[in-house]
């Protein structure tokens, strides 16, 4: 997968959130069957899979922990993103440094205002994977692409919420497998978490979560502010 390849410590973000565009669109809403702490895994996916089928768009505030393993060093990042399927996405960071993530069917843009910079890219280097397809698209079908499993050793966090382990079927798909976890008692999914190629790892928890809002178009269009150094990537 073709990822901008300068700036990286700013950039990193892009990888992150194109891992998660597998996941997301099965987030934010209620599993509506989940009765028993050890119901069947294939009943938690009928659910997630209408979940997900009618989840047009949605609106959280989140905290990242990205950790990169050979210095053993962790950045927190904080703000909120917005999806809107099929292919929209808007990550607006607040802290520790204002930037902006925008991802619409033609173009990525990562917006960094104090520096006055602004990267874009195609967005067809970033949708090569059949799987991302066609959950953008809103044709993935949830049997069909990922293997879904209770975690183990343990199928419960500390709290009680379920956790769970979604493995891409296919073949030399970039994207690794992630585990969720599911607040016990609403059912929405409380966090994401996934390791690269490298053992860096990622770690999103969301909160104040907003689905089928109606969001607007042009909230991911981007248009970068007079003054501003633009770099197009390969």
């Amino acid at each position: 997968m073709k990822i901008f390849t300068k700036e990286n410590k700013q950039l990193s973000v892009i990888a992150a959130a194109i891992l998660l565009f597998n996941a997301l669109f099965l987030t934010f809403a209620p599993l509506r069957a989940f009765a028993e702490a050890q119901a069947p895994v294939e009943e938690i996916v009928t659910h997630l899979q209408h979940t997900y089928e009618n989840t047009k768009d949605f609106k959280a505030n989140f905290v990242q922990e990205a950790t990169v393993k050979s210095i053993k060093k962790t950045d927190i990042e904080e703000g909120v993103v917005f999806f809107k399927s099929p292919k929209n996405m808007l990550w607006s960071y607040s802290q520790p440094k204002a930037k902006k993530l925008v991802i619409n069917a033609r173009k990525v843009w990562l917006y960094l205002p104090q520096e006055k910079v602004a990267y874009t890219q195609e967005a067809n280097y970033i949708f090569q994977s059949k799987v991302l397809i066609k959950f953008l698209a809103g044709l993935g079908k949830l049997q069909d692409d990922f293997t879904i499993k209770y975690a183990v050793p343990n199928a419960l966090d500390k709290n009680g919420n379920y956790l769970l382990v979604l493995t891409p079927l296919e073949k030399n798909s970039a994207l690794n497998p992630f585990r969720i976890t599911v607040d016990k008692s609403s059912y929405l999914i409380l966090q994401i978490s996934f390791e690269d190629a490298l053992g860096n790892s990622t770690r999103l928890k969301f909160s104040n979560i907003e689905p089928n809002t109606g969001l607007a178009d042009k909230m991911f269009q981007f248009t970068p502010p007079a003054g501003v150094s633009i770099f197009n990537m390969p």
